[in-house]
Formats: structure tokens, C-alpha cells, sequence
């Protein structure tokens, strides 16, 4: 992998990123905008479940406004993460930090998706329906799994201090 990191450093595309003045900062500040929106979207959605904001409103209601902002998000956080990687893969590959919040991104999307399919129907349209339990703890560890990957994001930068 180290192998491949580097040579990737040393690609036209790669030198370019870096060394254009403005296209890191650029990606960053879209990438960590996204981030935001993500989390929040998905704390409100989880704040729907445990029934502490937007209760007057059906799960449906909440899940069909922040949904497209969720996923919207993930995928513009992809492209500009994609270029962030290529502009260094050598720190990014080597650093414990980025594969832990590779790994946590992987476990929260694919547990959002597995959510939002297994979900009564009953539960998208009555505004008084409760979620069980475990869909309560699943739904608030979502958040908590975001909570990780933003901090192993800016861990990445500091990989060796946090990790030793």
C-alpha cells in the first residue's frame, strides 16, 4: 500500500492538488461543510426517534426533509475527500486515524440505509407512533458513530501524536 501511496503522490494530478494554492483549502472547507450537514441531518433524524424535536411531526416528514440532505452530503463529501486523499495518500494511508474513520463511515451508511428500510411502515406516517428501544439506541449510536468520525478526521492531521 505504501507503494502505491507514493507513486500516487507523485502523479500530475496529485502535484496539482498540492501545489495549486487554493484547491485544498477549497476542498476542505466544502468537505468539513458537508460533514456538518450530515451530522446534524442525522441528529435531527435521530432526535425524531427518540421523540425530543419534531414530534408533532411523523417520522416520514422528518425523514423525507433531512434525508436528501444526508445523502447529498455523503456525496459531495466523497468527491472532495477523493481529491483530498490523492493531493496526500502517503499520510492518509499510514495514519491509523484515516482507515478507523473509513471504516466508521462505512458502518453509519450502511446502518442508515438498513434504518431507513426496516422501519414500519406504520412508524413513517403515524405521528404518534414510538420507536422500540433498540431503534432508539441504534438510531442515537449513529450519531455517536458520526461524533468518532469527526474527530478521527481531524485526528488524521495529528495521527502520530493521538495514536503514538
Amino acid at each position: 500500500m505504501h507503494a502505491f501511496a507514493e507513486w500516487l503522490q507523485a502523479t500530475s494530478v496529485s502535484l496539482t492538488i498540492q501545489t495549486v494554492t487554493w484547491i485544498i483549502p477549497l476542498l476542505q472547507s466544502i468537505h468539513i461543510t458537508m460533514i456538518g450537514i450530515v451530522f446534524v441531518s442525522s441528529l435531527m433524524i435521530t432526535l425524531r426517534v427518540v421523540g425530543s424535536v419534531r414530534a408533532d411531526e411523523s417520522f416520514a416528514a422528518v425523514w423525507s426533509r433531512f434525508a436528501p440532505w444526508m445523502w447529498g452530503g455523503l456525496i459531495v463529501m466523497a468527491l472532495t475527500g477523493l481529491p483530498l486523499i490523492v493531493a496526500e495518500p502517503v499520510r492518509e494511508f499510514t495514519a491509523v486515524s484515516f482507515w478507523l474513520k473509513m471504516a466508521l463511515i462505512v458502518i453509519s451508511v450502511t446502518s442508515i440505509v438498513i434504518f431507513g428500510r426496516t422501519v414500519r411502515p406504520e412508524s413513517l406516517a403515524s405521528v404518534t407512533a414510538e420507536f422500540s428501544p433498540g431503534r432508539k439506541a441504534a438510531a442515537v449510536a449513529t450519531v455517536v458513530l458520526w461524533l468518532a468520525i469527526i474527530f478521527l478526521g481531524r485526528a488524521i492531521a495529528y495521527d502520530g501524536a493521538v495514536w503514538g
